[in-house]
């Protein structure tokens, strides 16, 4: 996922000299990765396909800002992740949605002891950040490098985060430290 192949690369070129068709073969390629990436950090689930289809609209605006070597997922998986960030402090702010989300919380508690918490239910509760490096590391196959750059977190912050998420999943999920 590091470097881009051949092919991507080709579509880059041919998409920065304003080919429609090259740039939808790079959306094709990666829409159900980002996809899945933004559901995991989107304040209201339903909204992740938007913010997804939002940041490939961006990376079609900012392509010529897509260094050399980068590969265009995690281009595209940076800009969706701000744009996640942004809906978040929209969401937070807004009066209307804070029952929704309080409404979100609640269902993701245990109702009983005997409950355990589900994978994204335990997820939802880990801080953003956290919540982002597990996501991209550990459930979409990013390096620790690829999500540094993505996140535009140092290297050391996102192994931190891999981490003590890991953690508070397992003591969330109930599994044992040694596994």
């Amino acid at each position: 996922m590091g470097d881009c192949n051949g092919h991507e690369a080709q579509w880059i070129r041919q998409a920065r000299e304003g080919s429609d068709s090259a740039f939808s073969r790079l959306v094709a390629e990666h829409q159900q990765a980002v996809r899945a990436f933004v559901r995991r950090l989107a304040a209201v689930p339903d909204d992740a396909d938007d913010l997804a289809q939002e940041a490939f609209v961006t990376a079609w605006a900012n392509l010529h800002k897509l260094r050399d070597g980068v590969a265009f997922r995690t281009f595209v998986c940076g800009i969706a992740y701000r744009k996640a960030l942004n809906d978040r402090r929209r969401f937070n702010r807004a009066g209307t949605r804070e029952t929704a989300w309080f409404g979100l919380q609640a269902q993701s508690r245990l109702s009983t002891v005997d409950e355990k918490l589900t994978v994204q239910a335990a997820l939802a509760s880990l801080p953003l950040d956290q919540r982002a490096a597990i996501s991209l590391c550990v459930a979409s196959d990013y390096s620790h490098a690829e999500a540094a750059e993505i996140l535009s977190l140092p290297l050391g912050t996102i192994k931190s985060h891999i981490l003590k998420g890991r953690a508070k999943l397992n003591a969330l999920l109930g599994v044992p430290d040694d596994q």
